[in-house]
């Protein structure tokens, strides 16, 4: 004798309830991880120099290495949809690895209207990115310019005096820095 659908009502909306609850679980957690992924990534190219990412600084060099002077030109980009002028102010310098750095990018806004910007960086050849030490950048800041209105954005920065011992990056003789601004999603917009 077989037994009345009904009867495994209540089992069934349990299981129901459960599968909802962890469906919920699983999606929470995409969205959460979609929102952690930008800095988790900017945090992973940091500390690894992945993909051309260069180190982070908050001193100087101990000792400059004379004798293996490395080229460092500058590379500067707009994404279209931002209406900025942007380009590097400096021209190329060569310097000996340990040796401090202090160059300038400019930022105007061609619009007329205030806009946001935020920049992204990175150094070619790629394995030149874990001896690139910045001191000071403006890199992920988002910057603000009334219309009209240039500023100056300096880079302090120097090469880490083992890129001239290490097998890999013992060749670099020359480096690019480059600066990429991207319109703030959702930025600050005066009209």
């Amino acid at each position: 004798m077989s037994v009345p659908a009904t009867q495994h009502m209540p089992e069934q909306g349990a299981g129901n309830r459960r599968i909802l609850v962890i469906l919920a679980v699983v999606v929470a957690a995409m969205v959460g991880l979609a929102y952690a992924s930008v800095p988790l990534y900017q945090l992973f190219c940091q500390v690894t120099g992945y993909g051309g990412t260069t180190q982070i600084s908050g001193d100087a060099a101990v000792e400059i290495l004379p004798d293996h002077p490395v080229r460092v030109r500058f590379d500067a980009n707009t994404n279209p949809a931002l209406n900025w002028r942007f380009e590097a102010v400096d021209a190329p310098v060569t310097l000996n690895p340990g040796e401090e750095v202090v160059i300038n990018y400019r930022a105007t806004n061609l619009g007329d209207t205030a806009s946001a910007g935020t920049s992204t960086y990175n150094v070619t050849p790629v394995k030149a990115g874990p001896h690139f030490m910045k001191i000071d950048c403006f890199c992920f800041i988002e910057q603000t310019l009334q219309p009209g209105e240039s500023v100056l954005m300096p880079v302090r920065f120097y090469i880490d005096p083992d890129i001239a011992s290490e097998p890999g990056t013992a060749d670099i003789d020359e480096i690019i820095l480059s600066y990429t601004f991207f319109p703030v999603l959702g930025g600050s917009e005066d009209t």
